[in-house]
């Protein structure tokens, strides 16, 4: 059987909806704010091993916007539209000298996190943001973000596994 641009775009409306399914999730969930936009992200890894980069930021983007548009927790769908990209641009940065790769990785994470809290408290004022911060303090805030950069050194990790699964599973099939 001939597969087109109509399975194409199937798979890809299907995982964008998907996507955007996990996302709404954040709301019902109130820890999940930040597993949610982790687990929609790996939807595009199926759309990028069957079609490519392209086809995967594509769902990206579109779910981006839905999950903004449709989702409860607006900083679940906020953390998804800023980083949500990753599993689609990974493979790039992996080409890089493992120093640099490394760097450029993590300033990625670093600068899409600060930029988008910056984001949703200056320029949306997010009121219940700026309440939560000031009770927490600076100290924990620094935590925080070193505990995420943990996090999104295991998640790369996670990810090269979770890719080479999914290209193994692919050559059996073929």
């Amino acid at each position: 059987m001939r597969r087109g641009k109509s399975t194409e775009s199937a798979l890809c409306g299907m995982m964008t909806a998907l996507a955007v399914v996990i996302l709404c999730l954040g709301g019902l969930i109130p820890a999940a704010t930040f597993c949610c936009p982790v687990l929609a992200s790996l939807v595009l890894l199926p759309v990028m091993q069957r079609w490519g980069r392209g086809d995967a930021v594509l769902v990206w983007a579109a779910s981006a916007i839905l999950g903004l548009l449709l989702g409860p927790d607006k900083e679940a769908a906020a953390l998804y539209a800023a980083l949500g990209y990753y599993p689609a641009i990974r493979a790039g940065l992996d080409r890089k000298r493992p120093a640099l790769r490394w760097a450029l990785k993590l300033l990625l994470f670093n600068g899409a996190t600060i930029a988008l809290y910056a984001l949703l408290i200056f320029v949306l004022g997010l009121n219940a943001l700026v309440e939560e911060y000031r009770a927490t303090g600076t100290a924990l805030l620094i935590a925080t973000l070193a505990l995420g950069n943990v996090v999104f050194v295991i998640y790369d990790f996670l990810l090269k596994r979770l890719e080479r699964v999914l290209a193994a599973r692919k050559r059996r099939t073929e």
